[in-house]
């Protein structure tokens, strides 16, 4: 039982040994296979993302949407102190450290 696990790995790290030196031997075969499967994998995301988008009826939530007027209020607050520290900021005066 062992052997056969060990005779399956050296089979596999063989194969992986020489990949590189077939895929440069054959590089026009090995660029045509990775362009088939770059269009190949856009064309599942342009169906998933566009095609079947359109398709599918868009789902109303459960919620309505409401309006958090305390945290806009609050945000704003933030917004404000913050232009005037930014505004006080331009018209002081530093000291001259030469």
């Amino acid at each position: 039982m062992l052997k056969i696990k060990s005779k399956k790995f050296q089979k596999i790290t063989t194969f992986f040994k020489r990949l590189p030196r077939v895929t440069a031997e054959n590089a026009f075969l090995t660029s045509l296979i990775f362009l088939i499967i770059a269009m190949v994998l856009g064309g599942l995301a342009f169906y998933k993302y566009s095609i079947l988008v359109e398709q599918k009826e868009p789902e109303l939530p459960e919620k309505p949407f409401y309006f958090n007027e305390n945290g806009f209020q609050d945000i704003l607050k933030i917004w404000q102190e913050r232009q005037i520290r930014f505004e006080q900021a331009d018209s002081k005066e530093y000291l001259n450290p030469f």
